[in-house]
């Protein structure tokens, strides 16, 4: 516990500090639960993608047959140039939302290559539409994960530490000023039957 001064400003200082706490407390919790909320939802959204994208494998993979068959392959048959993204926001964090990728095809000449492969283009190209969403998925995950420790570390110092503490140095303080003005009164009362006046008051009684 921090040294406190045993005075009325400090004890005015901590109630303030106590009030404030106790006021963002409810703010923190709140937006606590909300980042679980989204973390959950992103990781549902996530798992979505990748069962997509392990369809699409699957799918696919009726394709490799034919590759052996034939004098073809998937190199370089789509490439990633780019995958697009815009800002979003969730609870105040800044988050990357997916809006696509920008790929490269490679020609095929329709009289050299088999008909099927332009079906095999289309299929590549999802699965690399859906990796590179699954990666912004993560990404978002991984910045709101973040806050969300930030923000739990925020609640427990105000719930186990800052709180509690001033509650701690508010009833000391109380204490002290209590026995300060217990100690005040007795001190006025001897000084009282020991002033002059008092003597002589007593003397005329007699």
């Amino acid at each position: 516990m921090s040294r406190i001064k045993h005075t009325k400003t400090e004890l005015k200082a901590q109630m303030d500090a106590l009030k404030r706490f106790q006021r963002f407390l409810p703010m923190l919790q709140l937006k606590k639960q909300q980042l679980q909320m989204e973390i959950a939802a992103i990781t549902a959204r996530l798992d979505a993608v990748r069962a997509r994208e392990e369809q699409a494998r699957s799918a696919l993979d009726a394709w490799s047959r034919l590759f052996a068959d034939a004098d073809a392959g998937l190199d370089g048959l789509v490439v990633l140039e780019r995958v697009v993204t815009s800002a979003g926001n969730i609870a105040g964090v800044p988050i990357p939302v997916y809006a696509g990728v920008n790929v490269l095809r490679k020609p095929l000449d329709l009289f050299e290559t088999p008909p099927w492969l332009d079906d095999a283009q289309d299929a590549v190209e999802r699965i690399l539409a859906l990796r590179a969403e699954a990666a912004v998925l993560e990404r978002q995950r991984e910045r709101v994960a973040a806050e969300l420790l930030t923000t739990s570390q925020r609640v427990n110092l105000f719930e186990k530490v800052n709180i509690p503490e001033c509650r701690d140095n508010i009833r000391v303080i109380r204490i002290f000023l209590g026995d300060e003005q217990t100690a005040a009164v007795a001190r006025g009362k001897i000084a009282k039957r020991r002033s002059p006046a008092s003597g002589t008051a007593g003397e005329e009684a007699a």
